[in-house]
């Protein structure tokens, strides 16, 4: 299943619906899908995510390079929350709603 998730300031950015959920429950949300985020509650949900985001990094340390079984790297939270922050972004400056929902 996937998740997009919709700004009328922003395009469409659309994950897989792991990831998707991780997302919102970073941002403090109860990860129900379809769902909505209103204007005036967007830039705590920012700040939340982007929290996460570096707290995540800095349990990276630099020179592990963690492989999965197909010997590549995996995508960092950062990597796949930066789409997202920038709609969030977008959406605070417009003071514009985000809404999500599932493609499956």
């Amino acid at each position: 299943m996937l998740v997009t998730f919709t700004s009328p300031t922003y395009a469409n950015i659309t994950m897989f619906d792991d990831v998707a959920l991780t997302m919102l429950k970073l941002m403090g949300h109860s990860a129900t899908v379809p769902g909505a985020l209103l204007a005036e509650d967007i830039p705590a949900a920012l700040q939340k995510l982007e929290a996460a985001v570096e707290a995540d990094r800095q349990l990276q340390l630099p020179e592990q390079t963690a492989e999965d079984e197909d010997g590549e790297a995996p995508v960092s939270l950062s990597h796949r929350a930066f789409p997202l922050i920038e709609l969030l972004k977008a959406a605070a400056r417009a003071n514009s709603n985000v809404m999500w929902d599932s493609n499956s």
